[in-house]
């Protein structure tokens, strides 16, 4: 391994340093005292030279081995972001420009017994630029980013990380550095590349069977041959092949056929069943060379996209059917989890992917502008059951078709796919994020003339590049070549559909930001929603640490630095000024703490509706549409402390839409929407088995914690896998019958019930907007908090009815049981789960209780 530390000096020599290895050169200069933290206020402006400098890396190392003995040596990079020159004892082995290939360089005949390597960068900035003036066939937009994203331009001409140029929620630091593995490789005769497993389900036979492919370098001129073992314990299964590797690249297929008399246990997605994998050798004895042997774990699992005709619905359906059973697709969008790779360890990702399925969620997608993550984040949504749709790395831009970016691209592709299929929790490869949409809606103000070559550009890439690449490597997954898409349709108008947001077909993104969040109305009733989205601010404790004192106020230049989506702060205000009244504390920072606290309120509260709509319309078809077999709000994570739509910050802290997302994702669940007057509650289960349940539904004044009038309807039956109607009654009804209620003066809340305590979460509806609310009171809340094993317990008591109940803890690592609650009880217990030690203590120290009635 070449991994540690190597040399880093900038182009010129005038700074030179150590540097570890992974990593990037603004790490390397923060852990040397020699800038301050990148996130600290305006300094990914201020540090703009470091991107622009060209850095060079170095290091020497002895050979451990003697050379004479190995008849191939290699020098491997799993990743190197991005446009470089390798050197090996000042001979030039050759040059990098992608980012998510892996480099493989032959130094048998370079290789010394103590060495020098070198990797000498190019600034990203820079060579896009170069690139871009070079491409001299035909424009390709857009050139750059909206100047409120303070970015740089012509990312579309690297193959790097799209968003490390800016995107709308992050900041700009295009790093150099080596950012993957990297190693030394010596080996005889043959030598193992990539290793995967591929389950399917054979229905003739009603039998399980593997496809494992291993891929080898094979040094010597004829063929060698040999036998393979493959060996699962658990399943009672060995099979022995006789194999020939071919001179080159040598693969070999083999099938494997599962032990009929052994019980499978397939692998399902979280809140479905069980995550099994097994155990599984696989050993390699060739005639000539050494043994290999081959640890993995196998799992089964089965996946189809369905998109087929609807009754009294035109268009076809968008849904996955897992193991034959079709699933709803509850989940979000995954973005980097830090502008520098090497900052995100295992930990980093545990914590947030744990926080999804926490939240109920069996899905994330991996969006197209970032990076294929890390071995880790596959391994951790294996083991916890989150599905992946996957995304290659092309986002909101169109892309050049050039002979060397197609080899470039057809290499990161296969590399890619070799390295990932194995992974049960990928259910979906998507060749780019919003492209066909850019293309149809033309974003980029393409005379109509000149359309066709770039239509063109788009097939040739996305379909008679990477398409074809997938489904010659994969044949076990669905493959879309965009998001949105029409799907079938999409490939029936020649891969560009007219309208990629067609409700009717495939799957949408939408946005809306000037309409009225809480009336689902305005949200399209989609076969899939993939993006949707609002934006909230991240809690003061975590903007703290990167700002000062005079930063922090709503209209500061800080405020507005950190906004990268244009108008973003405004329209926020707008969408909390619809319900609830704007703070008008004379003191400053509390006005800032009353805002962040608002606009993580209105964030929750808008993406619950829309949300709770996309589930409500799985099971009907109203005006030919519906049938919604999905929802992934934008987005789950952030890059840094700023406004964005994520629902955990920076840091991994949980925002009220968090805690909101574990209830709106619930399992069971009662959702209400009013329509004409009247009040319908849908019961919407993601349980295998038809449940008998009871409706509990409670009207409350809001000047009492007394309940006005409580209904219980028993016997309601909610479907298996479905949404249902259980009640409805017009709203009038419903007030004259809870006698001194309007619809200012009183709310309602209503939960399921069932036997063996079965439960969905307590769930509300608000008759009025809170800002017209009649008869809510300042109440004094209060909790007491106390010890019991590695948790903590927080007894909240109310002397009224307080909505959207807010505990934050400041920094403390960790995450509640509940939070942004309606509370109309006295009291509430409310868990703290620790990410790290705390004491009673500190958190009481730390606690912050809030409720609406706070903001002033």
């Amino acid at each position: 391994s070449l991994r540690g530390s190597w040399r880093l000096r900038s182009g010129n020599g005038s700074v030179s340093l150590r540097a570890e290895v992974p990593g990037c050169v603004h790490t390397a200069l923060l852990r040397r005292g020699l800038i301050q933290d990148p996130y600290y206020r305006f300094n990914d402006v201020v540090y703009r030279w470091i991107s622009l400098d060209n850095w060079t890396y170095s290091r020497t190392f002895k050979t451990p081995f003697d050379v004479r003995k190995w008849q191939k040596v290699k020098l491997v990079f799993e990743g190197v972001d991005t446009v470089a020159q390798i050197l090996l004892n000042n001979v030039t082995l050759g040059r990098t420009d992608n980012m998510f290939n892996r480099y493989s360089f032959d130094i048998t005949s370079v290789i010394q017994e103590v060495n020098f390597v070198e990797v000498r960068f190019l600034s990203a900035i820079s060579y896009a630029a170069e690139q871009s003036r070079c491409h001299k066939a035909h424009s390709i937009p857009p050139a750059c980013p909206p100047p409120v994203q303070k970015g740089e331009c012509h990312v579309n001409f690297i193959r790097k990380e799209q968003c490390s140029f800016s995107w709308d929620w992050g900041p700009s630091f295009p790093t150099q550095g080596i950012w993957k593995d990297v190693r030394i490789e010596a080996y005889n005769h043959y030598h193992l590349i990539y290793f995967s497993l591929t389950p399917f389900f054979v229905k003739s036979a009603q039998q399980w069977c593997l496809e494992v492919e291993s891929i080898f370098d094979v040094v010597s001129s004829k063929p060698i041959a040999g036998v393979v073992t493959v060996n699962i314990p658990k399943l009672q299964t060995q099979q022995t092949f006789s194999v020939k590797l071919q001179p080159g690249e040598g693969s070999i297929v083999l099938r494997v056929n599962i032990n009929k008399s052994s019980a499978v246990e397939a692998w399902w997605p979280n809140g479905h069943g069980k995550q099994t994998g097994y155990n599984m050798t696989t050993t390699f004895m060739m005639e000539a060379g050494c043994q290999i042997e081959k640890f993995s774990k196998v799992y089964f699992r089965t996946v189809e996209l369905v998109q087929e005709p609807i009754h009294g619905s035109p268009g076809l359906s968008f849904y996955f059917r897992i193991n034959g059973r079709p699933i709803f697709i509850k989940g979000s969008n995954w973005i980097p989890a830090d502008s520098f790779q090497d900052r995100v360890t295992s930990d980093t990702l545990r914590l947030l992917l744990k926080s999804a399925a926490d939240a109920n969620m069996n899905a994330l997608r991996v969006w197209g502008g970032g990076v294929y993550e890390q071995d880790e984040f596959y391994d951790i949504c294996d083991e916890i059951g989150i599905m992946i749709w996957q995304d290659f790395m092309f986002a909101c831009a169109l892309y050049p078709t050039d002979q060397n970016y197609l080899e470039s691209v057809r290499a990161e592709v296969s590399h890619q796919v070799r390295r990932l299929k194995s992974h049960p929790s990928i259910i979906l490869w998507s060749g780019n994020n919003e492209n066909e949409a850019a293309l149809a809606s033309n974003w980029f103000s393409i005379p109509s003339a000149d359309v066709g070559v770039y239509i063109k550009d788009y097939v040739t890439l996305y379909v008679k590049n990477i398409r074809q690449i997938v489904l010659t490597e994969d044949k076990s997954r669905p493959f879309v070549a965009s998001s949105p898409t029409n799907g079938l349709e999409s490939v029936k108008e020649g891969w560009l559909s007219r309208n990629p947001y067609d409700t009717h077909y495939g799957d949408t993104h939408f946005y809306d930001y000037s309409s009225d969040c809480w009336n689902w109305t305005v949200y399209p009733k989609t076969r899939f929603a993939s993006e949707y989205g609002f934006q909230s601010w991240p809690s003061f404790t975590t903007i703290e640490k990167v700002s000062s004192p005079e930063d922090w106020s709503y209209t500061s230049n800080f405020s507005l630095h950190r906004q990268h989506h244009e108008g973003g702060n405004i329209q926020m205000l707008l969408e909390i000024g619809r319900h609830f009244r704007l703070p008008q504390s004379p003191d400053p920072v509390k006005q800032f703490k009353d805002m962040i606290y608002l606009t993580q309120v209105m964030q929750a509260q808008c993406i619950k509706a829309e949300t709770e709509f996309y589930r409500f319309s799985q099971s009907e078809i109203v005006n030919g549409e519906g049938h919604t077999m999905g929802a992934l709000y934008w987005q789950l994570n952030d890059i840094w402390q700023a406004p964005s739509w994520a629902s955990l910050e920076y840091g991994g802290k949980w925002k009220l839409l968090h805690y909101f997302a574990q209830n709106f994702f619930a399992p069971l669940l009662p959702v209400a929407y009013e329509d004409k007057g009247v009040l319908h509650i849908y019961g919407i289960s993601d349980l295998h088995v038809d449940h008998k349940l009871t409706l509990r539904v409670i009207v409350h004044a809001w000047s009492s914690l007394e309940p006005v009038c409580t209904l219980a309807t028993e016997g309601v039956t909610v479907k298996a896998q479905s949404a249902v109607p259980i009640y409805k009654e017009s709203i009038s009804d419903l007030l004259e019958r809870c006698r001194n209620c309007t619809r200012k003066s009183c709310v309602i809340t209503f939960c399921l019930v069932g036997e063996d305590g079965l439960r969905s979460p307590t769930n509300h509806y608000f008759l009025s907007s809170l800002k017209d609310a009649v008869g809510l009171e300042k109440t004094q809340l209060s909790a007491s908090v106390s010890q019991q094993d590695d948790v903590y317990i927080f007894v909240l008591q109310t002397t009224a009815i307080a909505p959207f109940v807010s505990l934050d803890v400041g920094s403390i690592k960790g995450r509640f049981s509940d939070n942004g609650f309606l509370m109309t009880e006295k009291k509430k217990v409310v868990v703290f789960y620790p990410w790290e030690p705390t004491s009673v203590e500190e958190l009481e120290n730390s606690l912050i209780l809030t409720s609406l009635l706070d903001v002033v």
